[in-house]
C-alpha cells in the first residue's frame, strides 16, 4: 500500500468506520485506536489459491486504457543461494529470455515489442535477497496476445529451457551487469554491509552474486537450483488492468493449475538478522568516492501490519518523520550548514528486519559536525518534542495526500496497484484499498497526540541493534572520524541540556498590493485538439486545455525568448545558477523555510527557469490550489527575495557537491565529452571550485530581474482539469497583472558548436576493470515534425539491432542504447549517441561490430523486423500518451515555437505507417555520417601504465 500515499496504510471495512461519513469523533478514535480488527481485502481485487499452492490477486483498473500488468512473483531471491550458487537465482531470471518451451531463444522478446512493448520499460525482471518477480505489460485489444502473455509466464514458471549454448551467452551479459557496479560505492558497500547485517547470512548474498560463481558455475547447478526453488506453493500471479474479473481468473486457473507440486522442494527459510546490545560501526574510505556520508541504522523487529492500531502507528511514525525531516532541511538552509543534505526514513530493506535511518551528507572535514547535528536534533526532540504548530502542518500534508489519492481513485496506474499487490503476496501487506484507507485517515489522523509522537524519540534513539556507517574518499586532507571519536559525540551530546526548537512561520498574505485585474482581451482557440488562447491585457498569451486524465492535476509552462544567451560570457556562471539562488531565497516576506511552511498542506509547485535561449517557469497544482499556483508566479515575478544567508547556504552545499568529483572516473569521462562537443566553449567548462566562486549573489539577482521584468512576451500553456471560469478570472487577476515594458529581443546565438570531424579521445581513470563508449554523430538538420520522427526511428531501430548483436549474441556488454536529440535553436542540429559499457578487452572488438553494423545500415538499411517493431512500439506508446497532461503541454509548447501543426500530432499513425526500409536507408545515409562524428573511450588508469611500458 506504499503506492497509495507512501505509507504502511492499513484499513478495515466501511463498516466499522462509520455509516456514510469521515466525521471525527473521540469516542470512535478511541475506539479504533486500540483495536486489532483484521484488515479487509479491498472488494475490488480478487483473491485465491490453486489446489498446487499457487496463488492469485487481480484487480480491474482502467488506467491506461487498454492495458494490463501482469506478475509472475517468486518467493525466492539471492539468500536461498548456497555458496556454489551465488548470482544464481539472478542468473535464472536472465534465463527466462533465453528459450522456454514455448519460445526459441529470442522469439520471447521478438513477439512482445512485435506486438509494442518495450524490452525495459514493459518486459522486465528483478531478483532481490528475498524474491524474484517478472513484469509484462500488454495490450487487452487481443485475445491472442493475452492467451500467449499467459504462456510466457507460465513457461516462466515452469518450462525455461536452459540450453547450454544460452547459458554460456548469458553468462557473459550477466559478468557486464556485474562489472556495471563495480565502483567506490559497491566498495564501500562490501565492506559495510557485513557489519551492518553481522551474523547474517544475507550479509554474503548479494543478488549479483560472486563473479567467481558467475564465471564457473555448471550448467547443472543452475538447473537445480530453478528445479528446486520455481514451485507453485511460492509462486503468485498478479494481474491488474483494464478486463473482467471473471475472464483474467479463467485464465489464472487455465494456465497455473497444472504446474506441479513438487515432492523435494527444498524448506523456504526466512533467516533472520541477529540482534546486538551495542552499537557498531562501519567506516570506510574509497580512493574513487565523492561524498562524505553518515547513516546511524536502528534495527528492528518486523511489525505486524494487519489491524488498526499497525495502520495507527504507522501514522504516528510517518508524522514523526516529516517533522524531523523538516527541521533537518531547516537547518540546511543556515550560512555554513552542519551538513549539506540529511533525512530519516522508516524502511523494510529485507523480509525479517525493519530499519530506521537517519543520514546525512556533509562537507569534507564535516563529520563531527554532522554527527553532531543529526544527535542533537533527534536528542532536542527527546527533550522537548515538536510543537504543536509543527504537528499541525504534518497532519494537514498526510491529510492532503491521501485526499489527494483519494480523487485519483480511478485514475490510478495499473503499475502502482501491481506493486502494491506484490507486496500484499511477499509480506501481507493489507491491501483495503483507498476508498477504506481515506475513511480511515479521516478518522484516526485527528486524534494523534503530540506526546505519542515525541515518545519515538526515546523509543528509536538507542544504542541497541544501532549500526553507524561513515562513508569518505580516501584523501589526506579529509579526517575521517575513529569508532572512538563517534562514540564521544553520541556521549557528548546525549543527556546535554538543549533549548527548545523555536517554530517561526508567517500568517501573511503570499501576494499583497495587487492590482485591479486585467481581461482578456481576445480568443481564439484550436478546435482539432481542443485549445482554447486567450491575448490578455498586457499581451501576455495563454493556451489551455481541459484534460479529464487526472482528476486533481493541473500542469503549466510559460516561456519567453531571451534566456542566459543574452548575458556576457563572464557573466555565466551567475545567470546559470541564477533560478536556483532565487528558489533558496523564497519570495515576498518568506524566506525559503517559511515559504515552505506556507505552503505545507498544498499541492503546488512553482520554479522560475532560466535556460540558454528563454526564460520561463513549470509547474503544477491541485485545482483546490490553483490560486496559490498563480500567486507564486506573481510572486517570483515581481517581488522575488534577495537573502544572502540562504545564498551562502547554497554556495556551501554547491562546494560540498563540488570539491570531491573529480574523484570518480566517470567525471572525466563526461568532462571529456562536454568540453569536446562544445568545441572548448567557455560555458561548457565543467564545475570546479575555481569556476563557482564566479558566481555572485548580486549579480544572478539583477539578471534575474531583467530576464523577468518585461513578461508582455510570455506565452503561458495549461493542461488539465480546468474551469475555465476560474482560470479567466486567475489570469486576469494574476497574469494580465505582470509587468510590461514593451521591450522587442529575442535569444542570441552564443557560438557553441560540434567538432566538424572526426574526434577519438581516450580516457585513462579509475581502478575497476571496465571501459565506457560513446559514439556521438552530428550535423545540421532541418527541424520538422517528420524529421524529428525519422532520425528518432532511426535510433530505435538501431538500437534493438545492437542489443541482439552485442548483448545477446556475443554476450559483450549488459546495456546498449542509441539515443537521438534534436535542436531548433540557435540553428538545426541533430545529435545520435551510441553507448555501451563492457571489458577493456573486449572494447575495440565490439566497437569494430559497431562501425561494421553502421556500414551495412548505409549499404542496405534494416531488416524489416525492426522497422515493424518499432512501428508498433511508437503506436502503442503514442495511444498511451495521447492521455497525458505531460504530453499535451509538450504539444502546446511545440507548437509555440515550431511549426508543428495539430493536424500533425492527429495524423502521427499515418507518418508511423510511412516508415519503411527506404525511409531507414535514407536516414542512415543522412545522420550516420563517417566524417563528422566523436568517440569516445574510458579506460582504467592501469591501461595508460600499460601503454606507457
Amino acid at each position: 500500500m506504499k503506492v497509495i500515499v507512501e505509507l504502511f496504510c492499513i484499513a478495515i471495512a466501511i463498516c466499522t468506520v462509520c455509516s456514510g461519513c469521515a466525521k471525527y469523533s473521540q469516542k470512535t478514535e478511541e475506539n479504533l485506536r486500540g483495536s486489532s480488527a483484521i484488515l479487509t481485502i479491498d472488494p475490488k481485487v480478487k483473491t485465491g489459491q490453486l489446489p498446487n499452492g499457487f496463488r492469485y490477486v487481480i484487480r480491474p483498473n482502467k488506467k491506461p486504457e487498454n492495458r494490463s500488468e501482469l506478475r509472475l512473483v517468486v518467493d525466492v531471491g539471492s539468500v536461498q543461494e548456497e555458496d556454489n550458487q551465488q548470482g544464481l537465482a539472478h542468473f535464472v531470471e536472465h534465463m527466462a529470455f533465453n528459450g522456454t518451451e514455448n519460445f526459441e531463444k529470442q522469439e520471447l522478446v521478438d513477439y512482445l515489442e512485435l506486438v509494442g512493448m518495450r524490452f525495459g520499460p514493459d518486459l522486465n525482471a528483478y531478483t532481490s535477497f528475498d524474491e524474484t518477480v517478472y513484469m509484462l505489460q500488454i495490450p487487452m485489444d487481443s485475445t491472442h496476445v493475452v492467451e500467449t502473455a499467459m504462456q510466457i509466464l507460465f513457461d516462466w514458471a515452469q518450462g525455461i529451457k536452459f540450453e547450454s549454448e544460452e547459458i554460456d551467452k548469458e553468462r557473459g551479459v550477466v559478468v557486464e551487469e556485474w562489472r556495471l557496479g563495480q565502483g567506490a560505492s559497491r566498495r564501500i558497500f562490501d565492506q559495510q554491509l557485513p557489519i551492518i547485517l553481522r551474523g547474517s547470512r544475507y550479509a554474503d548474498r548479494l543478488p549479483i552474486g560472486q563473479k567467481v560463481v558467475l564465471d564457473t558455475f555448471s550448467h547443472g547447478t543452475l538447473k537445480d537450483f530453478y528445479r528446486t526453488w520455481y514451485r507453485p506453493e511460492l509462486m503468485s500471479f498478479i494481474a491488474v488492468g483494464d478486463f473482467e474479473i471473471s475472464y483474467m481468473e479463467s485464465l489464472a486457473i487455465k494456465y497455473f493449475s497444472h504446474i506441479p507440486v513438487s515432492d523435494n522442494g527444498a524448506e523456504r527459510v526466512y533467516f533472520p538478522v541477529p540482534n546486538h546490545d551495542e552499537t557498531l560501526f562501519a567506516i570506510a574510505t574509497d580512493i574513487e568516492a565523492t561524498s562524505n556520508v553518515i547513516n546511524i541504522y536502528t534495527k528492528k523487529e518486523v511489525d505486524e501490519q494487519s489491524s488498526v492500531l499497525a495502520y495507527r502507528k504507522s501514522i504516528v511514525e510517518r508524522l514523526y518523520h516529516h517533522m524531523l525531516n523538516e527541521r533537518l532541511e531547516e537547518l540546511t538552509k543556515r550560512s555554513n550548514p552542519p551538513f549539506l543534505g540529511a533525512g530519516s526514513s522508516k524502511g523494510r530493506l529485507l523480509r525479517t528486519k525493519e530499519f530506521i535511518s537517519l543520514g546525512a551528507v556533509v562537507s569534507n572535514n564535516g563529520f563531527e559536525r554532522g554527527v553532531e547535528a543529526l544527535s542533537t536534533e533527534s536528542e532536542r526532540i527527546r527533550q522537548h518534542g515538536f510543537t504543536t504548530s509543527e504537528l499541525s502542518r504534518a497532519k494537514k500534508l498526510l491529510l492532503r495526500g491521501v485526499e489527494r489519492a483519494y480523487r485519483e481513485r480511478d485514475k490510478l496506474p495499473s503499475s502502482t496497484l501491481a506493486s502494491e499487490y506484490v507486496r500484499h503476496v511477499l509480506i501481507d501487506e493489507p491491501i483495503p484499498g483507498i476508498e477504506q484507507e481515506y475513511l480511515m485517515y479521516n478518522q484516526l489522523l485527528p486524534g494523534i497526540s503530540l506526546h505519542e509522537v515525541n515518545e519515538l524519540a526515546s523509543e528509536w534513539n538507542t544504542q541497541e541493534n544501532r549500526v553507524v556507517t561513515i562513508s569518505a574518499p580516501f584523501r589526506k586532507d579529509v579526517l575521517v572520524p575513529s569508532k572512538e571519536d563517534l562514540k564521544a559525540i553520541f556521549n557528548r551530546t546525549f543527556g546535554e541540556p538543549l533549548k527548545p526548537y523555536t517554530d517561526n512561520f508567517s500568517n501573511a498574505p503570499l501576494v499583497e498590493n495587487l492590482r485591479s485585474p486585467g481581461r482578456v482581451v481576445k480568443n481564439d482557440s484550436i478546435p482539432e485538439i481542443g485549445v482554447r488562447i486567450w491575448t490578455l491585457s498586457n499581451g501576455v498569451r495563454v493556451q489551455l486545455k481541459k484534460t479529464d486524465f487526472k482528476n486533481d492535476e493541473i500542469l503549466f509552462t510559460a516561456f519567453s525568448p531571451g534566456g542566459h544567451s543574452l548575458v556576457e560570457d563572464e557573466h555565466y556562471i551567475s545567470a546559470a545558477t541564477a533560478t536556483s539562488i532565487i528558489r533558496e531565497g523564497g519570495v515576498g516576506g518568506f524566506d525559503n523555510v517559511q515559504l515552505q511552511k506556507k505552503l505545507s498542506g498544498k499541492v503546488v509547485s512553482v520554479s522560475p527557469i532560466l535556460g540558454t535561449h528563454q526564460e520561463g517557469f513549470v509547474g503544477s497544482a491541485s485545482p483546490e490550489d490553483l490560486e496559490t499556483m498563480f500567486e507564486l508566479i506573481y510572486a517570483y515575478s515581481t517581488v522575488p527575495r534577495i537573502d544572502t544567508t540562504a545564498f551562502l547556504a547554497f554556495k556551501d552545499r554547491m562546494v560540498g557537491s563540488i570539491q570531491n568529483r573529480d574523484m570518480r572516473p566517470e567525471t572525466s569521462f563526461s568532462d571529456t565529452i562536454q568540453i569536446t562537443m562544445a568545441s572548448g566553449h567557455f560555458r561548457a567548462r565543467p564545475w570546479s571550485l575555481e569556476i563557482l566562486n564566479e558566481m555572485d549573489l548580486n549579480e544572478a539577482f539583477t539578471i534575474y530581474r531583467e530576464r523577468f521584468e518585461d513578461m508582455g512576451d510570455f506565452v503561458f500553456s495549461f493542461v488539465g482539469n480546468l474551469d475555465f471560469v476560474e482560470m479567466e478570472e486567475m489570469v486576469s487577476t494574476y497574469l494580465a497583472n505582470l509587468p510590461v515594458t514593451g521591450r522587442e529581443e529575442t535569444w542570441r546565438d552564443i557560438g557553441v558548436s560540434v567538432p566538424n570531424n572526426v574526434v577519438e579521445k581516450y580516457v585513462y581513470a579509475g581502478i575497476e576493470p571496465k571501459s565506457s563508449n560513446q559514439i556521438i554523430f552530428t550535423g545540421d538538420f532541418d527541424y520538422g515534425w517528420e524529421n524529428n520522427f525519422f532520425v528518432e526511428a532511426l535510433s530505435a531501430c538501431f538500437e534493438i539491432k545492437l542489443r541482439e548483436l552485442l548483448r545477446e549474441d556475443l554476450g559483450g556488454t549488459y546495456n546498449v542504447s542509441v539515443r537521438s536529440s534534436v535542436e531548433q535553436f540557435p540553428k538545426g542540429q541533430y545529435r545520435i549517441s551510441i553507448s555501451f559499457s563492457c571489458d577493456p578487452a573486449r572494447e575495440s572488438e565490439l566497437t569494430e561490430i559497431v562501425f561494421h553494423q553502421i556500414e551495412l545500415l548505409r549499404q542496405n538499411g534494416i531488416e524489416q523486423v525492426y522497422i515493424e517493431k518499432v512501428k508498433e512500439i511508437r503506436r502503442r506508446s503514442h495511444e498511451l500518451a495521447l492521455r497525458e497532461n505531460g504530453f499535451w503541454l509538450n504539444i502546446l509548447q511545440d507548437m509555440q515555437q515550431s511549426s508543428i501543426s495539430p493536424n500533425q500530432i492527429l495524423n502521427y499513425n499515418y507518418l508511423i505507417s510511412r516508415l519503411n526500409s527506404e525511409e531507414v536507408l535514407k536516414a542512415a545515409n543522412q545522420y550516420f555520417n563517417r566524417d563528422q562524428y566523436a568517440r569516445f573511450v574510458l579506460f582504467p588508469i592501469d591501461y595508460y601504465h600499460e601503454l606507457e611500458e
